[in-house]
């Protein structure tokens, strides 16, 4: 037959039943009495604070082990709990050992429930609520730093393709290659579940993915050429190249030797100990000319981010049967 709710109710009170209640609900239990600042706690709130069960305890005692951070908020906040009508909850850290642990201390203020000078509440640990919560502060934080950035890229990706075309269908045209591309980059260095290590790409995969949409052009087909060893770019490394790759792909297809049927592109690369040399080189296309002037928005653009982003140098060499360009990079910032 089953028990029912009004058969239930004495099962609650009995004081078995109560503990074994606290104990699944993870609550621990204390008392403090207000005029000489000494504190009672059950066995769970000992355990709780890394104290050996059944000292006698104050406050101060309690406080040595709260985060310094927390400290004084702490003592001002139980300080202040008397003249607090209603409910209150104040959470803290508290460190035990090494260890980090948040707790957060629950009671009745205005005196309420008050009992010969002594006030009750209770301690939770909530350590796995903070650190879910951190997480997600944390990912929000990384969610909008990613947003500003592809929104930057975006718009400088647009701004170079707005200079280096003369209708909306051209410019329409390569900025999607340029975005797609870009996308297909950072899909190789992102993230997968279960990966513990930092993501990356190796660089061949990654400049071989960037140029597909400059080798796929019709007759184009196989004369992009790509030999690197085998080394690692990481997640922020990725976005530089590829504005890097980008520029001087759409460059050569426009002037150099990727704007005629016989032209080969060559990207090699190598690496050393203080640097990572990696060499563009353009041959059988129409004979080139070093620019005149200061130079455009993409040129400075790339000459900012592979300086100053990947600790390096941009060198070009405007032969004639074709531009050459080589980029020293610092291998720590390309793995980054």
């Amino acid at each position: 037959m089953a028990t029912t709710p009004d058969e239930l109710k004495p099962l609650l009170w009995e004081p078995n039943n109560l503990v074994r209640a606290i104990e699944a609900a993870g609550v621990t239990l204390w008392s403090w009495n207000v005029d000489t600042d000494a504190l009672a706690m059950d066995d769970f709130a000992y355990d709780l604070w890394g104290i050996p069960r059944g000292i006698d305890v104050n406050f101060e005692d309690l406080s040595a082990h709260i985060h310094p951070a927390d400290r004084d908020r702490v003592r001002a906040a139980f300080t202040a709990t008397r003249a607090i009508v209603g409910p209150y909850e104040i959470d803290f850290r508290i460190l035990i050992g090494d260890e980090l642990r948040w707790i957060s201390a629950r009671g009745q203020g205005n005196d309420s429930g008050m009992v010969k000078r002594i006030m009750f509440g209770i301690f939770i640990d909530v350590t796995g609520r903070k650190q879910a919560e951190e997480g997600r502060e944390l990912l929000a934080g990384e969610m909008s730093h990613r947003v500003k950035n592809l929104l930057a890229i975006a718009s400088g990706l647009t701004a170079i393709t707005s200079r280096s075309t003369s209708t909306t269908n051209d410019m329409a045209r390569e900025l999607t290659l340029r975005l797609t591309a870009l996308g297909r980059a950072h899909d190789l260095v992102r993230p997968v579940p279960g990966q513990t290590e930092a993501a990356s790409a190796l660089l061949g995969d990654l400049l071989t993915v960037l140029l597909a949409p400059y080798d796929d052009l019709g007759a184009f087909s196989g004369r992009i050429r790509v030999s690197v060893p085998r080394i690692r770019v990481g997640e922020a490394a990725t976005t530089v190249l590829a504005l890097v790759v980008h520029e001087l792909a759409t460059n050569s297809l426009k002037y150099g030797a990727l704007s005629v049927d016989t032209g080969l592109l060559d990207v090699s690369c190598s690496a050393r100990d203080e640097a990572v040399t990696i060499v563009w080189t353009e041959s059988g296309g129409a004979k080139v000319s070093p620019p005149t002037g200061i130079g455009g928005y993409g040129s400075k653009l790339i000459q900012r981010s592979v300086t100053g982003q990947l600790r390096g140098s941009i060198d070009y060499d405007w032969a004639e049967e074709g531009v050459v360009v080589t980029l020293h990079v610092d291998p720590e910032r390309l793995a980054a």
